[in-house]
């Protein structure tokens, strides 16, 4: 705390390896198996820094560099035998040891003559094999140490599918490919592997995710947070709509939804516990927000690069696609955080416990630059990558312009350190979703199950969309975002295109669902890191998640239908898309809580509900009449309440005349 009263959030940053070391007596050379962690992720990211100044290397040479890097990192940071990789060394250090020169002989013969290399594609001798089937194996076994086993057995699946294609049955019959085609298209080509997946990931993804612990490290959680606290504390419910705009803002840094969780849930839930918000509650709203960062542009999460590589589109006209659902789903939050405190009649920080709005600003404000340069440098044209190193750049010299922000070289080194540490999941569920993808290539699986798709549905749209979501819902329990939509970006995507949606809207659809299992039990990540913090019960928090965090469930199926909020079509469809959507938004809410500017009864929640409805509709007609049925619903109550705070008031002055 900065003094006795001003509620001030001091950001703790992680300790990383390299601060560490330096702390610990005898020198550096005493641990190094800490030393060589600390030293090859500095090189991961010092050789990301390079390609992204000097230029892109040859495809296959840097995606097969990157991959290196990070193998050899999972083995060591996520070893055999160890719950963590700081414990005391045993008899399986010897097998991560042999993994990692296993790793490194394939990555010496795969450059050693590249262009050799490349050229053989289509006719591989019998290095290229054994060297070919060892890397899937070893892949499989960073996927499983660093992703789960839920990722090992699809992969595993699709490789036998595709091997035995003719053991299947039904639709899923067809010609066997030999393990050669296979091994040619997943570790010979730039595909399988060496797709687009990990092509994303080298080329943009760790670039941001650099960015973001320069961030991190330049105290920009600290600004953030307290700028929200500022803004929204004085408002009833403040505590909660400062996590709300709070997670927001760090949000456009960070893809993370347990991250955010942990950085701005710390400070936020018990702050709402301490102004009277019930702990499941207060974790739900941390939780929602948080998962929030993962579609609110401009960084948003490491799925959206990759949606611009399938569309073959820049990544900011994904990011400007995905800005008006991400600010609807923010109001929403936003909005049923203020009916809560309303309803329960939520007290409200007083002036002397906010944080100073101009002395943060003084503080921090000059951090907001580096976001925009991000921002102007993309809209000028430059690539991602590009556009992320001078951000980078841009950071380290803004840290100067304050004491407070200042970096030294300690925390410059710690960055590059962390960011590349936790690019190892990432990086790892992205080179396995290849090899789904370079299966369902090779085996032509991807048309058969779109027809069959279709055909389950019957021709109907909307079976179709509750379907994938529900594919999308149950992968979201054992995988990872990115791997979820890699996923149905290969097997569900061209089915829902073939029925005349727009692309961007059905990847977005795919992506938006591939968010949700944060929220959504059994297995909510965001929420149960919520709960923790907040002390309430898991499930309890991860139920409350899904009803805040219910137009994430509502948008996707509102975009596709009506792509004017993603800005396709004409003017009057995307203006008239985003307001019947913000419209549609505010009626769901006061249905869901009952409330607006006092409790409501079942009538007007079930018109409203209807009204949201309509408003989803893409006719504009339809909006315009659940926009008459929203007005005509509420019109009464908003009458009502008028007249009676009206009265309140004349009577408050009453007695204070006859006081």
């Amino acid at each position: 705390m900065a003094s006795e009263k001003k509620l001030v959030y001091h950001e703790q940053k992680s300790q990383s390896i390299l601060e560490w070391l330096l702390q610990q007596p005898g020198g550096l050379f005493r641990y190094p198996l800490e030393l060589a962690v600390c030293l090859l992720a500095i090189s991961l990211s010092l050789y990301h820094f390079y390609v992204a100044f000097s230029g892109a290397l040859e495809a296959h040479s840097f995606r097969s560099t990157h991959l290196a890097f990070i193998l050899v990192l999972c083995f060591l940071l996520r070893p055999l035998g160890r719950k963590k990789w700081t414990d005391p060394k045993n008899a399986w250090f010897a097998v991560d040891l042999v993994l990692i020169a296993l790793v490194i002989v394939i990555q010496i013969y795969v450059i050693w003559d590249i262009e050799k290399f490349i050229l053989r594609q289509g006719d591989l001798n019998d290095w290229d094999y054994w060297f070919g089937t060892t890397l899937i194996f070893l892949l499989l076994e960073a996927t499983r140490r660093a992703v789960g086993w839920a990722m090992v057995i699809i992969s595993g699946v699709f490789l036998v599918h595709t091997a035995f294609s003719n053991w299947f049955p039904g639709p899923f019959y067809g010609p066997p490919s030999s393990w050669f085609t296979i091994l040619d298209y997943q570790f010979m080509a730039e595909n399988g592997i060496f797709g687009i997946p990990i092509m994303a990931m080298a080329t943009y993804i760790f670039m941001f995710m650099l960015f973001g612990a320069f961030l991190v490290r330049s105290g920009a959680g600290r600004f953030f947070i307290n700028v929200a606290v500022a803004l929204t504390g004085a408002r009833v419910g403040g505590p909660a709509k400062a996590a709300v705009v709070s997670s927001c803002l760090m949000g456009t840094v960070s893809g993370s939804a347990v991250a955010n969780v942990v950085t701005t849930g710390t400070f936020t839930i018990p702050l709402m516990k301490s102004m009277g918000y019930r702990p499941p509650f207060a974790g739900a709203v941390e939780a929602c927000a948080s998962s929030g960062g993962q579609i609110m542009p401009p960084v948003m999460g490491a799925a959206a690069f990759i949606i611009a590589e399938f569309l073959n589109k820049p990544y900011l006209d994904v990011a400007l696609s995905s800005l008006w659902p991400a600010v609807m789903y923010f109001f929403t939050i936003y909005v049923m955080v203020h009916f809560e405190a309303r309803k329960t009649g939520m007290s409200r920080l007083t002036p002397d416990q906010l944080p100073d709005l101009k002395d943060e600003m003084r503080r921090g404000g000059h951090l907001f630059l580096a976001i925009g340069i991000i921002v102007v440098l993309m809209i000028l044209g430059y690539t991602p990558m590009f556009a992320a190193f001078w951000a980078i750049m841009g950071t380290i010299a803004l840290s100067f312009l304050r004491k407070e922000t200042r970096m030294s070289a300690v925390d410059m080194l710690s960055a590059l350190e962390e960011g590349a540490r936790e690019a190892v999941s990432v990086s790892v569920a992205c080179a396995c979703a290849g090899i789904i993808i370079g299966c369902v290539f090779v085996s032509g699986l991807g048309l058969k199950l779109t027809t069959i798709l279709v055909s389950a549905a019957g021709g109907q749209l909307w079976l179709l969309l509750v379907l994938t979501a529900i594919v999308a819902m149950i992968l979201g329990m054992g995988l990872t975002t990115t791997a979820v939509y890699i996923t149905l970006a290969a097997l569900v995507i061209p089915a829902i295109e073939k029925m005349g949606v727009e692309p961007i809207a059905a990847h977005l659809f795919a992506f938006y669902f591939g968010l949700v299992s944060a929220i959504t039990p059994p297995v909510a990540l965001a929420s149960f890191a919520a709960a923790g913090i907040a002390g309430s019960n898991p499930m309890i928090t991860g139920y409350i998640s899904m009803r805040l965090g219910i137009s994430k469930y509502i948008l996707p199926f509102c975009f596709v239908y009506n792509p004017g909020m993603l800005f396709v079509g004409s003017w009057p469809q995307i203006v008239s898309g985003i307001l019947s959507g913000f419209l549609g938004l505010y009626a769901l809410t006061i249905s869901s809580e009952g409330w607006m500017l006092e409790r409501v009864g079942w009538p007007v929640r079930i018109a409203c509900a209807a009204a949201a409805a309509l408003m989803f509709h893409p006719d504009i007609w339809t909006s315009v009449l659940g926009f008459v049925i929203l007005i005509a619903a509420t019109s009464p109550h908003v009458v009502k309440v008028g007249k009676q705070r009206r009265a309140e008031g004349i009577l408050k002055k009453k007695m204070e005349v006859a006081a």
